[in-house]
C-alpha cells in the first residue's frame, strides 16, 4: 500500500513550500486510492510552539487536504 505524508516541524507558520509538497502528496495519494498522512515533527522542542501546530493543521484543512 502506498502512503504519502508530510512531516512539518512546528517552528513557524505553514509556508508555501510545505503547502506545495502537501498538495502534491495529497494528489498522489488520491490518484492511487490511498492515504495522505500529517505527522508533526517536534524534534526542535526549543523552537516548537503549539500555535504553529494549530496553524499548520488549520491551513491544511482550509486547503482541503485534511478532514476536520
Amino acid at each position: 500500500m502506498i502512503r504519502t505524508r508530510i512531516a512539518p516541524s512546528p517552528t513557524g507558520f505553514l509556508h508555501i513550500g510545505t503547502a506545495r509538497t502537501a498538495l502534491f502528496n495529497w494528489l498522489y495519494a488520491k490518484k492511487n486510492g490511498t492515504r495522505f498522512i500529517l505527522r508533526i515533527e517536534d524534534t526542535d522542542r526549543e523552537r516548537s510552539k503549539d500555535e504553529f501546530t494549530t496553524d499548520i493543521i488549520s491551513a491544511l484543512e482550509w486547503l482541503g487536504l485534511l478532514d476536520k
